[in-house]
Parts: C-alpha cells; structure tokens; sequence
C-alpha cells in the first residue's frame, strides 16, 4: 500500500494564486473569464492550473467552497466573540453585514456557478460549522433576551437570501437597517 505525498509547498502556493485570480476574475468578467486569462493573473503556466482544476466549473466550485469556508470561520469568529462577552444580537447583525458583504463581492462567482451548471458545490462540512454556530449565537442572544424567540438559522438564511447583494454598500446597509428588528428585541 503506498502513502499518500504530502503536497508541496509550492503546490500549495500556485492552488492559493489560483483561487485567488479566479476570484478577481470571474467577479469583474463573470463566466466571460477564461482559463488563461486566469492563470496569467495568477502568474502560473495555464497546464499548472488545469492539473489544480481539470474544467472551469471545477474551478468554479472551488472558489465557491472556499466562500463557504470563509463565511463558516466568520460565523464561528462571531460566536467566539459572543462566548467572550460581546452581545450575542451585535453579532448577529455583524456577521450579516459581513456576510452580505461577501456575497455581495461574490455575486459573479455564483451567477459563473449557474451559467457553468455547477451543482451544489460548497463544502458540506463547513456549510454545517457555520450553521452551528449561527444556531449557537441565535441560541446565546434568547437566553439574554436580545433575540426573538422562534428565530432559527433558517431565519438567518431566508433574510441572507434576500440580501440586496447586487446593491450598493449603502443599500446593504438600510437592509440591515430593516431586517434587524425582526430578529432584536429592542434594537
């Protein structure tokens, strides 16, 4: 039985550059950005990126589930921060701001997602971390009395859902401005 090679540091590096270009370029050129346009922004060869990401929905799903990742170790932050004495409810209202923020900068991602056909391509277990910690602050605001009662993770991604996300930072901001008393107690 053979082991498995650790992956090499600069392996590691170019999938890093890679995301990190795709990213950049599918959110100003949307499923337009092609695959050598991303490895040039990338600063890799375009074979380097085609042996990290075989087809450009790979690709795609990749960048997407490293989103979820991102906003799983925000809810998990923000439920830290509440453990730590921070008002429960302030972070709720944070971690949305933040979150449709993150959306928002990656709207063209998810519209590249369904022009390309890619399915459901987030990471399960991280999707479920950043569930669980939501549930948990949602669960430390009611105990302090700061939530509503009845409101439920379901809650927080329906309000996600319809996020202005294709607005302004300003039109984001008055949406919160009027989710949150639908969640606070007193706000």
């Amino acid at each position: 039985m053979s082991e498995a090679r650790p992956v090499r540091a600069d392996a590691v590096r170019n999938r890093r550059k890679i995301l990190k270009a795709a990213r950049e370029q599918i959110g100003s050129q949307g499923s337009a950005a092609g695959m050598d346009d991303i490895a040039q922004a990338a600063g890799v060869a375009v074979g380097t990126l085609y042996r990290h990401f075989p087809t450009k929905a790979d690709l795609v799903s990749a960048v997407i589930a490293e989103h979820v990742r991102e906003i799983a170790d925000d809810a998990e932050s923000s439920l830290a921060r509440a453990r730590s004495g921070v008002q429960a409810v302030d972070e709720i209202g944070s971690f949305l701001k933040r979150a449709a923020g993150a959306i928002a900068h990656n709207h063209a991602v998810k519209v590249a997602a369904e022009a390309l056909g890619v399915d459901d391509p987030a990471e399960h277990t991280d999707e479920a971390r950043g569930a669980a910690a939501v549930a948990e602050l949602i669960r430390l605001g009611q105990r302090a009395g700061d939530v509503r009662d009845g409101v439920t993770v379901a809650d927080i991604y329906l309000l996600m859902a319809t996020a202005p996300t294709d607005q302004p930072d300003a039109v984001r901001q008055r949406w919160l401005q009027l989710v949150l008393p639908g969640i606070a107690t007193r706000t």
